[in-house]
């Protein structure tokens, strides 16, 4: 049985976890403090008490005294480094949830606009999918309350519950004159952290944050698409990008689907033997294919090891903008009863040695991000509009209308130039770069 720490604990070991904006998990152990230093820091606690019993004899409205200890832990915490810091019990009970990738709830993507909530798209075979809930609903009210003024935040904590508990919908839909309700029963949804698709020859995986379904979705995406490509199958691009990162046994395990050898990573602490290495097992997903990595200034810590480990060991071109630079671990340290601490415990390198704590990955092709947009003029000149032209000859023809193409976008009479919907430059360079290394591969290989 784990027992209560007090200020200052030694030998206590317990497991960490971690999720969110570059969180990686460890097991932690806090280490007995020196002898010399005790009394030193039993005179600094001393001084804290007296503080706080000044506060809380002389300060001008009374306070309390568990929000004044929280708020000190926490003040603590944040003078060591940004990813330190105090979980309470509720923030800590929903880092759990994410980290697990699993809650009660109901099953749908949801964004705010114009002070409502708009459903994005229902997760299929969930609870809001079943009741009907459509995207492009608008949520008006949850349980009578209205939504309005109401945070997105504050909206899903509502709509978040206990697994079999009921919840009424308030629900406006276009094309229905008047709001409708739904009662929808929550049960337990999981994070789909890995999205795939096929694109063309090559197979495209999306991975959002590492969660404990991280890598059994990914090879179950895999296994999907390598079955419907069968021999035309040719590669691998792996999106990373704005990924802020999750556990780290999930990106140890996504490194290890496409290496067959060698190192991963290696989290070094304070003293030499805390060093863990972690080292990749026999077998490849991708068969040996050409694989590339996307990453941009959104990809961070749990994705900076898996494009640092592919990219050392020359298993990917990592292709995109230079990732965030988190190079820390940090493990979750429960306190009883309050919650728990997020501490940094290590820093994390690259199976090369490399660091990259506030320097990145630079991909191995600086790819920046490319927007192509309709013209906000769609007139051009032509002979017509210039001075003194020679008249056509014959009868005057009626101008065409423009035409549109399949994509819905204009296309110009004549030999005009057609302006095609924005597409994702990054995607097609690494695309179009992979299928020149499978050609290539099979060109050696035959």
């Amino acid at each position: 049985m784990m027992r209560q720490p007090i200020l200052v604990k030694t030998g206590w070991r317990i497991g960490g976890f971690l999720a969110g904006l570059g969180m990686v998990g460890l097991l932690a152990t806090l280490p007995t403090a020196p002898r010399a230093a005790e009394n030193d820091i039993y005179r600094q606690l001393n001084l804290f008490g007296d503080v706080l019993e000044r506060i809380r004899a002389d300060y001008v409205e009374e306070v309390d005294d568990p929000e004044l200890i929280e708020a000190a832990i926490a003040g603590m915490l944040r003078s060591l480094d940004p990813h330190s810091s105090y979980m309470p019990p509720s923030a800590f009970k929903d880092m759990r949830e994410q980290i697990k990738g699993e809650f009660g709830g109901l099953g749908i993507e949801v964004t705010m606009e114009n002070g409502l909530v708009k459903v994005v798209s229902p997760i299929d075979e969930t609870p809001a999918s079943r009741a009907g809930m459509k995207s492009g609903d608008y949520i008006t009210h949850l349980d009578g309350t209205p939504v309005m003024g109401m945070s997105l935040a504050d909206a899903v904590k509502k709509m978040r519950g206990p697994i079999k508990s009921e919840i009424r919908l308030m629900v406006a839909r276009k094309g229905v004159e008047k709001p409708f309700e739904v009662v929808i029963i929550r049960d337990v949804i999981r994070v789909q952290s890995v999205r795939s698709r096929l694109e063309g020859d090559m197979v495209y995986l999306r991975i959002t944050s590492f969660t404990e379904q991280t890598n059994s979705g990914l090879e179950k995406a895999m296994a999907k698409r390598k079955t419907e490509l069968g021999n035309r199958f040719k590669g691998v691009v792996l999106d990373l990008r704005n990924n802020p990162g999750g556990a780290l046994d999930q990106a140890i395990a996504v490194s290890d689907a496409f290496l067959d050898k060698g190192e991963i990573v290696s989290t070094r602490g304070r003293r030499p033997e805390e060093t863990r290495r972690y080292n990749a097992k026999l077998g490849d997903l991708a068969q040996g294919l050409p694989v590339a990595v996307l990453i941009n200034g959104g990809s961070a810590s749990a994705s900076e090891i898996v494009a640092g480990a592919l990219q050392d060991h020359q298993r990917a071109l990592v292709i995109g903008t230079k990732s965030f630079g988190k190079g820390s671990v940090q493990s979750i340290i429960p306190l009883q009863g309050h919650g728990a601490i997020r501490l940094t415990t290590a820093r994390y390198y690259t199976p090369s040695g490399t660091s990259i704590q506030a320097k990145g990955i630079e991909p191995d092709i600086l790819v920046e991000q490319v927007r192509v947009e309709k013209p906000t003029n769609n007139h051009r000149r032509s002979e017509a509009d210039l001075p003194k032209h020679l008249k056509a000859e014959g009868k005057k023809g009626a101008a065409k209308k423009p035409a549109k193409n399949g994509n819905g976008d204009t296309k110009e009479g004549g030999d005009g130039d057609m302006v095609e919907k924005p597409r994702d430059f990054q995607l097609g360079y690494a695309l179009d770069l992979l299928r020149g290394m499978a050609m290539l591969q099979r060109r050696n290989d035959g």
